[in-house]
């Protein structure tokens, strides 16, 4: 994927993508800096959060296919390699179970090391 390809798909999300940008909100305006169609070497990921090693994959139709599922084992390697933990939800879950969906992600953060820029983070100077 192209530079120019991830900028489009950051412009024009899919409705899915877009619940997703929303469910995140909470976490984004909180502790964890989300971002998203995120480059790791040859690879993208739809979102990833990088002081907390999490990248969450929001997968269309197309990802059921032979080649996308090879393709995804690939990346998914590829990502924990590096200490990467990857979430995959199905457009379908995000948009019908925006609450168990949420929650999982809200059990992979937990723990997890937070925004060193984050207000929680800062000590106190006086």
């Amino acid at each position: 994927m192209s530079i120019a390809l991830a900028r489009s798909l950051r412009r024009y999300p899919s409705p899915a993508e877009r619940r997703m940008w929303r469910l995140l909100y909470p976490f984004r305006t909180g502790d964890y800096h989300f971002r998203k169609q995120v480059q790791f070497g040859p690879y993208y990921a739809d979102f990833a959060c990088h002081h907390a090693k999490l990248v969450i994959e929001v997968d269309g139709d197309t990802h059921g296919a032979t080649a996308a599922i090879s393709h995804d084992l690939r990346r998914d390697d590829f990502l924990r390699m590096r200490g990467y933990t990857v979430l995959r939800f199905s457009n379908l879950d995000v948009m019908t179970n925006p609450d168990g969906v949420f929650d999982v992600i809200s059990t992979a953060l937990d723990g997890q090391p937070q925004n060193s820029r984050s207000s929680s983070q800062h000590s106190d100077l006086s």
